[in-house]
């Protein structure tokens, strides 16, 4: 208990701030109403030598403890007093490469992370990344200009946001289905053109476009084919499912067998009386 308090005043500073190793702490509040602070932890993101990056270096912060109800625009509006915000990115967790932007579907997209995230917030120049790191205050997230909203009225709100128009989903569909049409297209042309042409090694690729086209099956072919199916699951049904199934084909075995053992030994019997020897 005691080196639990010990740790922990280690990770305050003199003012009662928490504090990070190699981070700076930003407090901010949701609204002025609020009286306790929540803070994020903020640093130049920074990679070890030989390792790529697709954050821009000098230009970058990397920023720890982002809470949910912290969206990207309230980030960026946050720290935009620091300099001109060029690309602010949430994720649930640290990653060296910037994920490939896709276009974004109003309707179908990724559910947004629960809890708290990580975010890197680029700025266009390197002195906004440098005041942003000597950033005090507290910050408000929600204020009259930009309220957030919260509560019940964030529950409205996605609600009504997940009721689609059918005019525009179906302009979305539509539109993603003609891509992706093209995209099959343009692959079966390029497999089409590679179609017979060995590669490197020597090899031929073979797809089935050169089989015979199957030709499409008559009702009384169907009809021939369902009752063949139909033999084949009766062949296959289980005989003697229940216990006393068994127990009477085993009695019936035995008995059968006993029957012929009679019948043997009385035919022995019989042959052996034909072949004895009578003098008289």
């Amino acid at each position: 208990m005691v080196a639990r308090r010990r740790k922990r005043a280690a990770r305050e500073s003199d003012s009662g701030v928490p504090t990070l190793p190699g981070y700076s702490a930003i407090p901010i509040k949701f609204s002025e109403k609020q009286q306790s602070s929540h803070y994020l932890y903020v640093r130049e993101h920074k990679v070890r030598e030989g390792t790529k990056s697709s954050w821009p270096q000098k230009r970058t912060l990397f920023v720890l403890n982002v809470p949910p109800y912290c969206t990207e625009e309230c980030l960026s509006r946050l720290l935009s007093p620091c300099g001109p915000v060029q690309s602010v990115k949430l994720q649930e967790k640290p990653e060296l490469a910037e994920s490939p932007k896709e276009p974004q579907s109003k309707f179908f997209h990724p559910k947004p992370v629960p809890g708290f995230q990580v975010a890197y917030v680029v700025f266009q120049k390197p002195g906004g990344m440098s005041a942003a790191l000597a950033l005090k205050g507290p910050l408000l997230v929600s204020t009259e200009s930009h309220p957030v909203r919260s509560g019940v009225l964030k529950w409205i709100r996605d609600y009504t946001d997940s009721v689609p128009d059918p005019e525009a989903l179906r302009v979305e569909v539509d539109a993603f289905m003609e891509t992706y049409d093209r995209k099959i297209a343009e692959e079966e042309a390029k497999a089409k053109e590679e179609e017979g042409v060995p590669d490197e090694e020597g090899w031929v690729k073979v797809t089935r476009r050169g089989r015979r086209p199957v030709l499409p099956r008559t009702e009384a072919a169907s009809l021939r084919v369902l009752e063949r199916e139909r033999r084949k699951r009766a062949r296959k049904e289980l005989l003697n499912f229940y216990a006393w199934q068994h127990r009477e084909t085993k009695m019936e075995h035995i008995a059968q067998l006993r029957k012929k053992f009679e019948e043997d030994k009385q035919r022995i019997e019989l042959m052996r009386a034909q072949r004895k020897f009578r003098p008289y």
